[in-house]
């Protein structure tokens, strides 16, 4: 009796393999798009920080780097939560 309630609960689970593979290939392409586009936004803020202080001009560069770290925290902590869902 036992055998046949693990195996009920194990079925039960979760969705099929062939979904979650499926799945799961996306995520990780998505997961690496993001980190790119983290790492080309500091690029771009860092680059355009550099460029405004060194001709004397002062913008709120702090703003856009803060924009661009919460941005890179939600994309790093959407692939975990979906993972968690699933």
């Amino acid at each position: 009796m036992s055998d046949t309630l693990y195996a009920a609960a194990t079925t039960l689970a979760g969705p099929p393999a062939v979904v979650t593979n499926e799945l799961n290939y996306v995520l990780n392409i998505l997961a690496w798009l993001v980190t790119a586009a983290g790492v080309c936004g500091l690029l771009i803020v860092g680059s355009r920080m550099a460029v405004s202080l060194r001709s004397g001009e002062g913008d709120e560069h702090l703003s856009q780097f803060a924009m661009v770290m919460g941005a890179c925290v939600i994309g790093a902590t959407a692939g975990p939560i979906v993972g968690f869902v699933l």
